[in-house]
């Protein structure tokens, strides 16, 4: 059997033009970066404002195991079964972050036959999207340092400062810092940290924007920190704001690239779902709901991580409307969730979990199927659940699966096997949206934006997680106070939290019962558009596994890439 990067790097792709021209995309309107990958540019939205607008699926997941359940071979099985069918299909995709491409996960372009190409360049370096981010997003914080050390002028308090330094490589050693050491021309000796490049605001704001200028005020809006009479610092303080455009007015065009069944997608922007609000940009989804008929994306991890985000954050801001929500479930997923099994990252999977049936366990499982397609239904929109096959599955599994979904609410529920077959392996499941996309839809926001802030964290801790309530330290008070005073309270609600559980809690699986959510901190990304509470112990810098994937890539002996998956 064909790894996933041998058969990536057995595909035959198409000129990157071919593929734009197939979309509708004018030559001129197109960057190349290299045969295989282009930038798009942002006048497209100028000359297709009048286009109608194509069906807008998202792929989300039950509460996923650490090894991930396949969204994104669904996404893309899905997109090319779709593109089978005749349909003028775009799927759109987050960039990888190399946080998980060499910690547990893995890289984040599908896998078998289902993925995205050039898997190799979009899984590593890409286009250098992400390197810009961290690029603009570590010279706010160099200028914000440089200001407190040679005179603070804006009266910068070091001891409240927001803002920490990023870089996209899970390493845990530099979540708790103290900079500074060494003497005065060092810097101001002060606590501080790095998060994970892809959990950043200057991320969300890069996905989050709806163009140039949008942009260049929302980098503007950045709060690093306050001042000794509690006043909000921002990057326009610091005249650092215009500077973080230049570096990132490249890397707001969105990526071409292509299936590997020649099908196109867009891949860009990469921000985290269990920090930040885990979708691709909404200029990706504006530019292929113009060009398509039908765009497939996807919201990272569980419906209560990145679907949740999705609506209430993300197409709250980008004035977008879902038309479908594919759930994916696996079944070794489900025993675990009921309760006979643990999954654990980088230990094999347990042999009584994928060679013995065990239909009790399935069925308990399946209420967290069941809480997940409660959660997409809160908002209004049409549910199909794909069950996604492994070998090791029974026909008599998938039917109890299928059963359960249909009674929980589902349109339908359909197995596929996209990373075996590719598009062959999701015509179904293809049908099945396409048949959802023309149900009656009443989409709608979970909460309105003139509610307080505890009162938005408290419906989606009640109704999205089924907690009984939310519990706050003395910082999340004292923070929530500041920004209602600061009439930061209209923003939408980012919670930080888990995706290994509906709880805050990765170690409570299935459906968790009689809990009440701790909200250690509340932080705000006031350029991003949101305020984001910090759930339990939850970090916004992961750490490498014991063995990582890593340790696996190399080179062979003829110089090609081998172990990257």
């Amino acid at each position: 059997m064909l790894s996933d990067l041998e058969i990536a790097q057995a595909a035959k792709m198409k000129p990157i033009a071919e593929i734009a021209e197939a979309l509708g995309i004018k030559e001129e309107e197109i960057e190349p970066y290299g045969k295989y990958m282009a930038k798009i540019s942002l006048d497209i939205l100028k000359r297709l404002k009048d286009a109608p607008e194509g069906k807008f699926i998202t792929v989300t997941a039950i509460t996923p195991t650490p090894l991930g359940e396949g969204k994104t071979v669904t996404n893309i099985g899905l997109g090319q079964a779709l593109a089978k069918l005749g349909k003028k299909v775009c799927n759109t995709l987050r960039e990888p972050s190399k946080g998980p491409t060499f910690g547990i996960k893995g890289g984040a372009c599908g896998g078998g036959y289902s993925q995205v190409l050039p898997m190799e360049n979009i899984n590593l370096h890409f286009t250098g999207d992400i390197h810009a981010v961290e690029t603009a997003h570590n010279l706010l914080a160099a200028a914000m340092d440089a200001s407190i050390l040679l005179g603070n002028k804006l009266n910068i308090n070091p001891l409240d400062i927001t803002w920490r330094r990023c870089v996209d490589i899970s390493d845990r050693a530099l979540r708790h810092i103290i900079i500074g050491l060494g003497g005065r021309a060092n810097g101001y000796p002060r606590e501080s940290g790095y998060d994970i490049t892809v959990a950043t605001e200057t991320m969300a704001i890069l996905a989050l924007t709806t163009g140039l200028f949008d942009l260049r005020k929302r980098l503007g809006r950045i709060v690093v920190g306050y001042t000794y009479n509690g006043k909000p610092v921002t990057a326009e303080d610091l005249k650092i704001a215009g500077t973080m455009t230049v570096l990132l007015k490249d890397a707001i065009k969105p990526n071409l690239v292509q299936t590997l069944e020649g099908s196109p997608c867009i891949v860009h922007t990469g921000p985290f779902a269990n920090v930040a609000h885990g979708n691709n940009s909404v200029l990706a989804d504006k530019v292929a709901l113009k060009l398509a008929d039908y765009v497939v994306t996807e919201s990272g991890f569980g419906a209560d991580c990145g679907c949740e985000k999705m609506i209430n954050v993300k197409c709250r801001q980008g004035g977008l409307k879902l038309d479908c929500a594919v759930v994916v479930a696996t079944v070794r997923a489900l025993k675990m969730h009921g309760g006979a099994f643990t999954v654990r990252p980088g230990v094999p999977l347990d042999k009584k979990l994928v060679e013995k049936e065990n239909m009790p366990a399935l069925e308990k499982g399946c209420e967290n199927l069941a809480k997940q397609i409660e959660n997409v239904k809160l908002h209004g929109v049409p549910v199909v659940v794909a069950i996604n096959r492994f070998t090791a599955d029974r026909d008599s599994e998938v039917e109890l699966v299928r059963q359960q979904a249909l009674e929980a609410g589902a349109e339908d529920a359909v197995p596929i096997e996209a990373w075996a077959k590719g598009g062959d392996g999701c015509i179904e499941l293809a049908k099945a949206a396409v048949a959802a996309c023309e149900k009656p839809n009443h989409f709608h926001f979970l909460y309105p934006d003139d509610i307080s802030i505890k009162e938005k964290i408290e419906t989606i801790a009640t109704k999205i997680y089924g907690a009984d309530g939310v519990d706050y330290t003395p910082l999340a008070n004292q923070r929530i106070k500041l920004y209602t005073d600061l009439g930061y309270h209209k923003m939408p609600i980012n919670m930080a939290k888990t995706h290994l559980s509906l709880s805050h809690d990765p170690n409570l699986k299935g459906v968790p019962k009689n809990f009440r959510v701790p909200i250690r901190d509340v932080r705000a990304s006031v350029g991003a558009g949101f305020l984001y509470p910090l759930l339990g112990t939850m970090s916004t810098m992961p750490g490498l596994p014991s063995r990582p994937a890593a340790v696996d890539v190399d080179i062979d002996k003829d110089g090609k890439t081998v172990g990257l998956f």
